[in-house]
C-alpha cells in the first residue's frame, strides 16, 4: 500500500512505503520536558520514528524545515467534532433540529481536517451532541483513509439525567432529539454504559452538574445530576469493561460527586475547591480545563457566565500550584472550528501560570498519558508513531507560534508542509 502525501488535499505519496524520510529543523522539543535539541534530525520509516539525531541512512529522502521547531503531534483531549458553536441555546437547537445527521457528519469531517491542519494528530471527542454514534463513523472513515483527520478516541452520546440537559423549554407534547442519552437509576446507568461501548465508545462521558449560580458565600455552585449511587454504578461498569470515564463538572456539587464516584478526568473544573484539588492529586485524576471555550462563550451568554472566566482562572492557577495533572483540552465545537485555532489554548495556559514548556507538555506527554497511549504517541522517541509537527521559530520564546503549524505528519503520512 502506498503512503499518502497530503498538502491540504489528498495526493499520491512522493516516498516509497519502505523508504526512510529524514526530517530536519533548527530545533526539537520532544514532549518530555528536557532541553531543546538543536539542530534536529528525525528518521521516519513507514509509520514509525526510526531514530532521532542519528546518522542519515543511505537513500533517504530529506525534508529540511529550516528555522522551525519539531514537536510531537498535538493532542486535544476535549472536543466535539459534531458541534459547530453553541454560545446560545438557539445556536445549539438549530443544529439538532435543522441539520440531519449525514449533514452534521459532513461538517464533522471538515472539523477533523481543520484540527489536523492545526497540528492536532489525536483528539478525544467527548460526545456527539445529539448525533448518536456518528463519531464512530467519522473515526472509521479516518482510519480507512476515506477522509483526512486526527486519530480519534470517541465517547458517543454521553449521559445525563431527565431534566439535566438540553434542548429544553419546549411543549411536552413535542418529541425532539436530546443532546445526550438520558439515563436514570443505577441499572439504567449500567445499561447505558454497555450500550455505548457496544456501539464503539472508547470513553464514557457523564454530565455531573448543571444550572450554575453564585451562592451566598460568593462561590460558584451547581445542581448535581446523578445521585452518588448512579455515578458510582456508571463508573464501576465502565471500569469493569476496561473503559475510562470523563466527567463534565464545573462546581463543588458535581466535582465532588464525580471524584467520589471514581472518574478518570474532570472536564472544565471551573471552580474546584482546594480540598477537592487535593483529592484529585491523591487520586491521580486529570483536569482538562478548556480555557478557550470559557473565554469564547462567556460574553455571549451573560448572567452568571460573566463571572465564569474569573472563577476559571483562579481554579486553574490553584490546581497548577498544587500539582494536579493537566491535559490539554479546548472544547472545540463549543466555538466554531473555523473561528478559533485550538492552539489558542496554549496562550491561555501560559497567561494563567504555566511555562511554555509546561503548556506544550499538556498537549503531548500529559494528554497521551490520560489516553493510555504513552507508549505510542505524545513524545518524539524511536519506535513511536511518526506523529510530528513543526512550528516557526521557537515556541518557548513565543507560545503563539503554536497557532502557526507549518508541517504535519500523522502516522508517517504528510498532511501539510511549507
Amino acid at each position: 500500500m502506498k503512503r499518502v502525501l497530503i498538502c491540504f488535499v489528498f495526493a499520491t505519496s512522493l516516498f516509497a512505503a519502505d523508504q526512510p524520510i529524514i526530517i530536519k529543523a533548527a530545533r526539537l522539543i520532544d514532549g518530555r520536558g528536557g532541553a531543546v535539541v538543536s539542530p534536529a534530525v528525525i528518521v521516519v520509516r513507514g509509520n514509525r520514528i526510526e531514530s532521532i539525531g542519528s546518522a542519515i541512512p543511505a537513500g533517504a529522502q530529506t525534508i529540511d524545515l529550516g528555522d522551525m521547531t519539531l514537536l510531537p503531534g498535538l493532542i486535544d483531549a476535549h472536543t466535539h467534532i459534531l458541534l459547530q458553536g453553541d454560545v446560545t441555546s438557539a445556536d445549539y437547537d438549530e443544529q439538532l433540529f435543522r441539520e440531519s445527521m449525514p449533514y452534521r457528519a459532513l461538517r464533522a469531517s471538515r472539523s477533523a481536517k481543520i484540527a489536523l491542519e492545526h497540528g492536532f494528530t489525536t483528539l478525544r471527542d467527548v460526545e456527539t451532541e445529539g448525533a448518536m454514534y456518528t463519531d464512530v463513523d467519522v473515526k472509521r472513515a479516518i482510519n480507512n483513509g476515506v477522509i483526512p483527520g486526527p486519530r480519534l478516541f470517541v465517547s458517543t452520546r454521553a449521559m445525563s439525567v431527565s431534566g439535566g440537559y438540553g434542548p429544553s423549554g419546549y411543549s411536552p407534547e413535542i418529541i425532539y432529539p436530546m443532546g445526550v442519552q438520558i439515563v436514570d437509576g443505577v441499572e439504567g446507568g449500567r445499561k447505558a454504559v454497555r450500550e455505548q461501548i457496544s456501539h464503539g465508545a472508547d470513553w464514557i462521558k457523564v454530565y455531573a452538574d448543571r444550572s450554575y449560580f453564585v451562592d451566598k458565600n460568593g462561590q460558584l455552585s451547581s445542581i448535581p445530576t446523578f445521585t452518588p449511587e448512579e455515578m458510582k454504578a456508571i463508573v464501576d461498569e465502565a471500569h469493569r469493561l476496561r473503559h475510562k470515564v470523563a466527567a463534565h463538572a464545573m462546581a463543588r456539587p458535581g466535582i465532588e460527586n464525580a471524584l467520589n464516584g471514581g472518574v478518570d478526568s474532570i472536564e472544565h473544573g471551573i471552580a474546584i475547591p482546594d480540598d477537592l484539588i487535593d483529592m484529585m492529586v491523591a487520586k491521580g485524576v486529570y483536569l482538562c480545563p478548556t480555557l478557550t471555550v470559557t473565554e469564547y462563550v462567556a460574553p455571549g451568554r451573560g448572567g452568571v457566565w460573566a463571572r465564569i472566566p474569573q472563577f476559571h482562572h483562579d481554579s486553574f492557577q490553584r490546581a497548577l500550584r498544587k500539582g494536579v495533572k493537566i491535559a490539554f483540552g479546548t472544547d472545540a465545537g463549543g466555538f466554531p472550528w473555523d473561528a478559533v485555532n485550538e492552539a489558542k489554548e496554549f496562550e491561555y495556559e501560559t497567561q494563567y501560570g504555566m511555562t511554555p514548556m509546561q503548556a506544550i507538555q499538556t498537549a503531548t506527554r500529559n494528554a497521551a498519558d490520560l489516553l493510555g497511549m504513552s507508549d505510542q504517541i505524545g513524545t518524539l522517541e524511536a519506535g513511536k508513531f511518526a506523529d510530528i509537527v513543526a512550528v516557526p521559530g521557537n515556541p518557548l520564546n513565543d507560545i503563539t507560534a503554536m497557532q502557526r503549524v507549518g508541517f504535519v505528519m500523522k502516522d508517517g503520512a504528510i498532511y501539510k508542509r511549507p
